[in-house]
């Protein structure tokens, strides 16, 4: 899926129109670059320098999701879902 349409359907789903920086934009955008990243490793099983970008990129995003469950936990709840995470 494109960044673009990552960051529509975030911001359609946080109501934070018009800003793809927000916090679920940034938080979808991880979650599907992780996904990709978790394919090619399945493949590469040696690759240890992808794997630290992939762990990089969990710990990221959970400090960002940590931020969004304090800050508004209802967008969190209705983003969780679409992004496949759990709420």
């Amino acid at each position: 899926m494109s960044k673009q349409a990552l960051i529509k359907k975030a911001l359609d789903t946080a109501g934070a129109a018009g800003n793809p920086g927000s916090t679920a934009a940034q938080i979808a955008i991880l979650s599907e670059r992780i996904a990709s990243l978790q394919a090619h490793l399945d493949v590469n099983k040696k690759d240890k320098h992808s794997r630290r970008g992939l762990l990089q990129m969990v710990a990221d995003r959970r400090k960002l999701i940590k931020y969004m469950k304090r800050k508004d936990p209802s967008g969190w709840a209705d983003l969780a879902p679409k992004v496949g995470l759990k709420g």
